[in-house]
């Protein structure tokens, strides 16, 4: 449940580039930060017009707000940034015709777009169906109403949910079929919701399918989600989550040695 907007203009309080500058504290090893796509945060603006801040304006404005955000974690010294785009998948289940999700694709663009083609290819962007609390929202929702228009976006980047999917080679097929030069996409190989740690062969072996649909240099691994998307949820161990990464990597390092890497 969003808040919502009573009055403009819209500013963000607080910048993605903060956290990058205190995890670079603990470590010097490249960093991925995550930032809030724009058109999560569009849907902010109330269905009734606000008095003396239109639509327009407001839209205007997070424009704005998302390209400095983005920009600051970039001059901060991340390797990459991701949007996060759960909201994508989602959006087919709140409008099936696919109006509201060409309305996300087109203002993410817009922000984007802003960027130089060097730039984009540290940008990515995450979708997944939910993961908050351990539940999905949006795990119904059939990829190949969502992918095509995902892939449309401007970003050198693409950070798939795969693992808690019933049909992923179907998936990977549909991946397959929309991937372009330029992009790098990370499949999902691990599960927070499930609390079962995967082995590291497991792992290996979902790669080595996904390997079999998308070329082995545009071809990495990431986690299905956020181990804690948001400060309340506590629902998966520190213990957990670090078991599972560590089992994310070695298995990545086995797919990698079969794949003669």
């Amino acid at each position: 449940q969003l808040p919502f907007l009573t009055g403009g203009p819209f500013r963000y309080q607080v910048n993605a580039a903060e956290y990058l500058r205190t995890a670079r504290r603990h470590t010097d090893l490249p960093i991925k930060q995550a930032v809030i796509a724009p058109s999560a945060l569009s849907l902010l603006y109330p269905a009734e017009p606000i008095d003396g801040y239109p639509r327009e304006t407001f839209l205007s404005d997070l424009a704005h707000e998302a390209e400095a955000d983005i920009r600051g974690c970039l001059e901060a010294g991340a390797d990459r940034v991701q949007l996060d785009f759960t909201e994508g998948r989602l959006s087919l289940k709140l409008d099936p015709s696919g109006a509201l999700l060409d309305d996300f694709i087109a203002l993410n663009n817009e922000v984007l777009g802003r960027f130089s083609e060097t730039e984009r290819a540290r940008l990515g962007v995450h979708t997944c169906p939910g993961g908050d609390q351990d539940s999905t929202h949006s795990l119904d929702v059939d990829y190949a109403g969502l992918l095509p228009k995902l892939f449309q976006l401007k970003a050198g980047n693409f950070y798939i949910q795969l693992a808690g999917e019933a049909e992923p080679e179907r998936v990977l097929r549909i991946i397959a079929d929309q991937l372009r030069p330029g992009i790098r996409v990370f499949i999902g190989v691990t599960d927070p919701i499930d609390p079962t740690v995967e082995t590291p062969e497991q792992v290996r072996d979902r790669v080595l399918l996904a390997a079999r649909h998308i070329p082995v240099e545009q071809l990495g691994t990431c986690d299905d989600c956020g181990f804690s998307p948001f400060a309340d949820d506590t629902s998966t161990s520190r213990d957990l989550a670090f078991a599972k990464i560590g089992a994310r990597l070695r298995g990545t390092a086995l797919a990698a040695e079969a794949l003669g890497l």
